[in-house]
């Protein structure tokens, strides 16, 4: 029986120089993020700082609470990392502590980077957003003869496909092959015409990495791994579980059993559906995704092609009452490719979470203010979900209000 754990807590880079920045108005729903125009004042660094010092206190009490096994975690403004963090076990069995570059599986995370893999495609004229699905792919078929000809790349990446939610998981997950399921997806009832309602996908979503192998003739991870990953430093980041398990370091998923952590085999399921769910990074990886994400590489990720990808899409009105705190901060919410997009309070946000068996992960930012922050922890607590939108508030000096449940009752002991 494993002694009870007490986490290691390192706190690293702190403070660094921000560069100014403007902020925006929020950003209608049908408007292009990107076309915001700049005349609202900069958020303080006054508040910033006390954002970030809230953040940091209520990661002392996620550990206190034994709430995580591990986590890491940063703040970035502008182009610069404002705050990094990292606490807990990769693997709690041999004590190992999660560092900056431990690697964690992303799970959904991963859709961001499919779609600006399919962007740079796009970008190079080699591929166009409503390029129709079955020219390029002649096995794609739906049940409808019209929605197969009319599905085009758009469809899969925005999440209007029209198939019901989550369409086949289970059969992944009962270890059918993506490759004969995605050759089914003609066996399933629609629930709405192509491109006219939401509903989210992974299967279906992954028929991007087969969209860009028919256009590149290269496997996606491989173009995904040179066009992205090594431009912007992502030096840890990698595909698959061999990546994972072949890190340098990387943080075993965990449960909670007996009064303790406990390591096990990372699943393989969704690896199967690698555009979807199957990239593994560092928060130093993530630091230069957001970075990026942000504006800061235009040599990566064009403004042009940023604004693609961030630009409101399909209504998903069912991320308005989510969770307690969608409910009470989120007015609309669409999903534009590979991202959401919310009106948080009245305030542009560009965000997603990823779920996998024994891994989450968090990403969002204000696009107006050039303010994000990203979570990464290997249990399937929902705590850490909670942080998230208690720093934006703090930030963004909406009242207080414990989305984490940090107050109430102690989950492990």
């Amino acid at each position: 029986m494993l002694p009870r754990l007490v986490f290691a807590l390192s706190l690293a880079f702190g403070a660094l120089a921000a560069t100014p920045l403007v902020a925006a108005p929020a950003v209608p729903a049908n408007t292009d993020v990107a076309s915001a125009t700049t005349t609202a004042p900069a958020i303080p660094d006054k508040r910033i700082k006390a954002a970030i010092d809230a953040y940091n206190h209520w990661l002392d009490r996620v550990a206190e609470r034994n709430d995580v096994v591990g986590l890491a975690t940063a703040v970035v403004v502008g182009s610069h990392v404002r705050f990094e963090r990292t606490m807990g076990y990769a693997d709690a069995h041999t004590g190992e502590h999660v560092t900056p570059t431990s690697v964690f599986r992303l799970a959904s995370l991963s859709k961001a980077f499919a779609t600006a893999m399919t962007g740079l495609l796009v970008q190079n004229g080699r591929l166009s957003w409503d390029s129709r699905l079955n020219d390029i792919l002649p096995f794609f078929k739906l049940k409808d003869l019209k929605d197969t000809r009319n599905a085009t790349v758009r469809d899969i990446a925005g999440q209007r496909l029209g198939l019901p939610r989550n369409s086949y998981d289970l059969r992944l997950e009962a270890n059918i092959p993506y490759e004969k399921l995605v050759r089914q997806l003609y066996r399933i009832d629609p629930i709405c015409d192509v491109g006219s309602c939401y509903s989210y996908q992974n299967i279906a979503f992954s028929l991007l990495g087969d969209v860009i192998h028919a256009r590149t003739g290269s496997f996606f991870d491989r173009e995904v791994g040179q066009h992205i990953f090594r431009p912007l430093g992502m030096t840890t980041a990698s595909y698959g579980r061999y990546g994972l398990e072949h890190s340098k370091s990387w943080a075993r998923p965990h449960r909670y059993r007996n009064g303790h952590w406990v390591p096990y085999e990372p699943n393989l399921d969704y690896y199967h559906v690698s555009p979807a769910a199957g990239v593994n990074a560092s928060i130093r990886d993530m630091e230069q995704w957001l970075i990026a994400q942000m504006g800061h590489r235009p040599g990566v990720l064009s403004p042009a092609l940023l604004k693609t990808l961030h630009a409101p899409g399909i209504n998903t009105p069912s991320e308005t009452w989510a969770t307690p705190w969608r409910r009470a901060r989120v007015h609309h919410a669409h999903y534009a490719l590979g991202w959401r997009v919310y009106d948080y309070a009245g305030h542009t946000l560009i965000f997603h979470a990823g779920a996998v068996q024994g891994y989450r992960a968090e990403i969002g930012f204000f696009p107006e203010y050039g303010i994000g922050m990203v979570i990464l922890w290997n249990c399937t607590d929902p705590v850490p979900a909670g942080l998230m939108p208690m720093f934006f508030d703090r930030l963004l000096g909406l009242p207080h209000v414990d989305w984490a449940g940090l107050d109430g009752k102690r989950r492990h002991k």
